[in-house]
């Protein structure tokens, strides 16, 4: 074939219904598309029939993960172009099925056949997590969810998170501040939010490297247990304890939250754990919560949240993020989790959108993986480099366009007589 690219463009926008926004780069080194676009290079013939078989986001993320896809240029601004025309509009302009109905489109997708060889489907990357959909949120499941996420590496983390090691949005002073300042200041805030003084409990649910839980202890001089699921991350932080002297307060356990039975605690913190917990397990998640906390308590829950759907029976998670990053993940509307905190007990005090904060977050994280590159796909393969890549960058971009935001939502177990011990005013977060 002399001009691959130049056919390919024709026949994606025949079957998609709209010019591409992007240029294309084909194997033969042909190029098609607008001059000044970043470039989609198709390395083979085989990403073409990755798409083919899985039209739209999760066909485009096997081809991305296995290196038969590339971007030239601009990463941001390419996954803006085609963010319309692939996350926004539904698995491509329109579905195979949808598409063969129209004469022409089945004539641009036998052309498209012609062009991938042999119409064999491509085996999945082996960084795709292939599960059946049945008994979400198991203790077992969930423990291997975030293995699969969170068991990459710790010293491949430490590439993309920093010396702060807070894989969570960072609470940004100013856009040119150092990541490692704004995770600073995150991590008071939760502690003046949760107005932890010296020898009070903290429980700090899905702890993570153990970041916050050295923080408070050092800074605030409170008893810290941390509990997660991952292995690697406990080893982490416990060794971060002991390096810090902290061992007297900080303890770390292996522990799914369902079976933390040491309360009460005076604070509960829980950042960035909530995504992974599932509709369906929502409300006792917050009822083991508000147990757990000592009348007068507070519960300091930083969470995504998406936009609300008119029609919430028909949300579907995002096919890549649950194939290849947060398996099983599910994520609410902030109004939601509110009611459901509020079911379980809790008097929601304050809910603070730090949207913009993740955004500069993430692409602090993209721009410290590519700063290291070659060590990352050594520590961790280059298929999974390539998913953390995307799924960062993709992700700032959905915070920036208002897509998805991230939400702190302070909340008390208020005792009976209502003195929930909130001050008056409490965004200035003494007392």
């Amino acid at each position: 074939m002399a001009d691959a690219a130049l056919r390919l463009k024709s026949l994606v926008e025949q079957l998609v219904g709209v010019p591409l926004p992007v240029r294309i780069r084909a194997w033969d080194g042909s190029q098609a598309g607008p001059p000044d676009a970043p470039a989609l290079v198709v390395r083979n013939r085989r990403a073409v029939r990755r798409l083919l078989w899985k039209p739209g986001e999760l066909g485009l993320a096997r081809a991305w993960v296995a290196g038969d896809l590339e971007i030239e240029g601009d990463l941001y601004q390419a996954l803006d172009l085609l963010a319309e025309l692939v996350w926004e509009r539904g698995e491509g302009a329109r579905t195979l099925l949808q598409a063969l109905r129209d004469p022409k489109v089945r004539a641009a997708a036998r052309g498209l056949v012609k062009i991938a060889g042999l119409p064999l489907p491509p085996a999945p990357p082996r960084e795709e997590v292939r599960r059946a959909r049945t008994h979400l949120h198991t203790k077992r499941t969930d423990r291997r969810a975030i293995s699969h996420h969170y068991d990459v590496g710790n010293d491949f983390y430490e590439i993309v998170l920093g010396p702060s090691m807070v894989y969570s949005c960072a609470y940004w002073p100013a856009p040119d501040a150092t990541l490692e300042q704004a995770q600073h200041d995150k991590l008071d805030l939760v502690c003046r939010k949760l107005g932890l003084t010296a020898g009070q409990r903290l429980l700090d649910v899905g702890c993570g490297w153990g970041s916050l839980a050295l923080h408070a202890a050092r800074e605030y001089g409170v008893r810290v247990v941390g509990i997660t699921l991952s292995q690697e991350q406990a080893a982490y932080a416990r060794k971060r304890a002991a390096d810090e002297g902290l061992t007297d307060l900080v303890e770390i356990r292996v522990q799914d939250y369902r079976d933390v039975a040491d309360g009460p605690y005076d604070a509960i913190s829980s950042i960035g754990m909530a995504e992974h917990v599932g509709g369906d397990r929502y409300l006792e998640y917050a009822e083991d919560l508000y147990r757990l906390l000592r009348p007068g308590g507070r519960l300091l829950n930083h969470q995504i949240g998406r936009r609300p759907q008119r029609d919430e029976s028909s949300y579907n998670v995002d096919e890549f993020i649950d194939a290849y990053v947060f398996p099983d993940g599910e994520l609410a509307p902030v109004g939601t989790t509110v009611t459901q905190l509020e079911r379980a007990g809790f008097e929601v005090r304050d809910v603070e959108a730090l949207r913009e904060h993740y955004g500069l977050t993430l692409r602090r994280w993209v721009a410290n993986l590519e700063a290291d590159w070659a060590r990352a796909v050594r520590l961790a393969g280059a298929g999974r480099a390539r998913v953390w890549r995307l799924y960062m960058a993709a992700s700032a971009l959905s915070f920036e366009r208002n897509r998805i935001g991230v939400n702190q939502v302070l909340a008390v177990r208020t005792p009976e007589g209502g003195a929930s011990g909130m001050p008056l005013r409490a965004r200035t977060w003494g007392g």
